[in-house]
């Protein structure tokens, strides 16, 4: 575990930990960004398994989670380990992007088409897919409501990793735009966020399922996930 703390406190804190979903069954290799029918793994949900194990035993008294399979079958083990009805949430659904459905990466599928490179001038926005900053306002309204519902205790929100990763960086004040090979959000990770009050007082990163991850699943380039 690595944590950032942002500044101390003693006083009574609400938890909002962001859980990235687990391994997708996608031998095609495809992104398959917000497209139905992609369903977690047979490695996927043991790491939605694990994480319920290791969440186990917390003071979680609401579950979100995003309208996506491997979203919702991430969130469901925690849901029956603390005996929780899911709450879907569109807000924290995994962000648009114009590659979807399609092969990405460097010197292979829609890289090499002429006619995708249009989308690639801007990555600061980026001009391929949702603009981080709209990322980042529905991400944050999802965990305001969250940490309402949850006053004093914890909430856990299944979501994906560009969307975890864009509030984390706003939160932390770093740039939005980066390079997606360098997020710290692998399958299966919490990254946690305690407040007081409205205010976060630190943010903390760990990965439950680190073990059962893949070489393969956080080295090749993916425009979300």
């Amino acid at each position: 575990m690595s944590s950032n703390d942002v500044t101390a406190d003693d006083g009574a804190k609400t938890v909002v930990h962001l859980l990235r979903h687990g391994e997708v069954h996608n031998p095609e290799g495809i992104l398959y960004g917000r497209l139905p029918g992609f369903h977690l793994s047979d490695i996927g949900n043991q790491m939605a398994k694990r994480v319920a194990t290791t969440l186990s035993g917390r003071d979680i008294v609401q579950i979100v989670a995003s309208p996506l399979e491997r979203a919702q079958e991430t969130a469901k083990p925690s849901a029956d380990e603390f005996g929780l009805d899911i709450v879907t949430d569109g807000r924290v659904i995994e962000a648009g992007n114009k590659f979807e459905g399609q092969q990405f990466g460097v010197g292979d599928g829609s890289l090499r088409k002429p006619a995708m490179w249009k989308y690639l001038y801007n990555p600061f926005l980026p001009s391929w897919g949702e603009p981080y900053t709209d990322i980042v306002v529905r991400m944050l309204a999802a965990m305001h409501d969250a940490r309402e519902v949850a006053a004093g205790h914890e909430a856990l929100i299944v979501s994906h990793q560009l969307p975890v990763w864009a509030a984390r960086c706003y939160i932390e004040g770093r740039r939005l735009w980066h390079d997606p090979r360098k997020r710290q959000c692998s399958l299966a990770s919490l990254t946690t966020f305690t407040y007081d009050g409205d205010r976060v007082v630190s943010v903390s990163y760990s990965e439950p399922a680190a073990d059962l991850v893949p070489v393969r699943a956080d080295k090749k380039f993916t425009a979300g996930a």
